[in-house]
């Protein structure tokens, strides 16, 4: 990279949120020979938005366009750039010798959430200073660099709080779901268990759900109806019922 086609001190991470097996998993990058983990990352264009550099490091990481991206928090620490794994860096060959000034800056990051439908990303791809790209339970998260376990924090506690405000199971699951998996969703987002009947009548009440005339078949509640969201009544109906929370 040449340092000078990007703004100094300025970088992106981005918490990717996929939804399989009734867990909440993040996108993360396992660093070249090393036993610590990444989120995705990078920088700014000199000339480039914000939100399209960060648009730019999903597309390069899941294969996909056009999904919910939502900037959450900036971390500004001090001491977040730590020298010390810069130098490793250069000295296990993930980064040129050249690089070690531009990495060992103090970075301001950006922190971005972005909600993806788990089955869509076929093959995560890993950037050039990691050898893996994969899914990893929120709930057991591996060692990871600098701050980035703390970016990931923030990042669900945001989820949580915005859950009633945003369109998050359109997001996270799949065309056709049943409600016992919409259930889980929340659960697992909430981190608590829901009442089932009175969840199943609060969110069969708002009109959002369209019945496909389908049951899945094989499920252990007598084969549930299959549903998939209806996008006009699910938008009208966060801008309205839901601003007081739902559960």
């Amino acid at each position: 990279m040449n340092p000078s086609n990007y703004l100094p001190s300025v970088s992106i991470d981005c918490v990717i949120l996929g939804f399989h097996d009734n867990e909440l998993r993040v996108l993360l990058l396992k660093l070249k020979n090393q036993a610590i983990w990444a989120l995705p990352g990078g920088f700014v264009e000199v000339d480039q938005d914000l939100d399209l550099a960060a648009t730019a490091i999903l597309k390069n990481r899941t294969g996909l366009q056009d999904i919910f991206l939502k900037q959450f928090k900036v971390f500004g620490a001090a001491n977040r750039t730590q020298r010390e794994t810069v130098d490793k860096m250069v000295k296990d060959g993930l980064l040129p010798e050249s690089s070690r000034a531009w990495f060992a800056q103090r970075f301001i990051s950006v922190g971005y959430y972005a909600l993806v439908e788990y089955s869509k990303v076929v093959k995560p791809q890993p950037d050039f200073t990691s050898e893996v790209c994969e899914w990893v339970p929120l709930n057991h998260l591996p060692p990871m660099i600098i701050d980035h376990a703390e970016i990931i924090q923030h990042a669900h506690v945001t989820l949580k709080k915005e859950l009633n405000h945003q369109p998050i199971g359109l997001n996270l699951l799949p065309d056709e779901f049943t409600i016992p998996e919409l259930q889980a969703l929340y659960e697992t987002i909430l981190m608590r268990k829901l009442d089932r009947r009175n969840f199943r009548r609060k969110i069969l009440t708002y009109g959002i759900l369209v019945d496909t005339g389908q049951r899945r078949m094989g499920a252990q509640n007598r084969a549930p109806i299959i549903y998939k969201f209806d996008e006009k009544a699910y938008q009208e109906v966060l801008t309205r019922e839901l601003e007081n929370g739902v559960f």
